[in-house]
């Protein structure tokens, strides 16, 4: 009795601890990279138009409009692109749909040669096919599966992309502008905040990856700092050549 509370207890842990994230949603991607691409960007044009010397007001109308021009962008080009692949991917499943429809046991004898590649002893492998191929959408999900590598019941959405991406850009690309909304008159009080936030939006990225959350923040702290040091200095070049 023991060992059976024992097994169980472990078949418990096991299915509870044994859970995977999210990887093929279509909202965790648009989202983290528009809260980046928000901040990066609009940082930098802040700091390249800070850099040519204009007024306060300047800097807070260009950051504006890099905001709002940045964010319906990101969910046009978000909605068009996972539109575009899903219409790819049902295509295909048309395509498989069709197949099993027409030439079923073609279908059934490619499904256990797939099968058998893999490992399995070539009658379980038949017979596994053949139990799966009774139920046509069954069998489609596993073709495609085996076949495309996606689950057809869970596709990304594009509206749910470009929602994310929308409001995630528009959060990032925020922060630098609110400092002056605020009534800063200086430049650096945008620029803290906004290197503070590039840091947690790559330790926040770490969380859904392999790699360490002070690795993750530091390389998006180096690579937005970078992009908002090129933009003032060539802002100041610029600014200079034009005055």
């Amino acid at each position: 009795m023991a060992i059976i509370e024992t097994e169980a207890a472990l078949h418990e842990a096991h299915r509870d601890n044994h859970t995977h994230r999210d990887v093929n949603g279509g909202w965790l991607r648009p989202a983290v990279f528009g809260a980046m691409d928000g901040l990066a960007s609009n940082l930098a044009l802040m700091t390249g138009v800070a850099g040519g010397a204009v007024s306060q007001q300047t800097i807070v109308l260009s950051g504006l409009a890099g905001l709002s021009a940045g964010a319906f962008s990101m969910a046009a080009g978000e909605y068009t692109s996972v539109a575009s692949q899903r219409e790819l991917v049902e295509a295909e499943l048309d395509v498989e749909r069709r197949e099993l429809r027409k030439h079923p046991k073609d279908e059934e004898a490619e499904l256990a040669a797939l099968y058998e590649a893999r490992g399995v002893e070539p009658q379980l492998a038949k017979a596994v096919a053949e139990q799966l191929s009774r139920d046509p959408e069954v069998a489609l999900e596993i073709h495609a599966r085996e076949e495309l590598g996606i689950d057809p019941g869970d596709l990304p959405s594009p509206l749910v992309a470009a929602v994310s991406s929308f409001a995630s850009f528009g959060l990032g690309a925020l922060l630098p502008v609110l400092p002056y909304l605020l009534g800063a008159t200086a430049l650096w009080p945008a620029v803290l905040p906004a290197l503070a936030g590039l840091f947690l939006c790559g330790a926040v990225v770490a969380k859904v990856t392999a790699r360490s959350w002070w690795f993750s923040g530091l390389r998006q702290l180096a690579l937005g700092g970078a992009a908002a040091g090129v933009t003032y200095a060539l802002g100041s070049l610029f600014g200079t050549a034009v005055g």
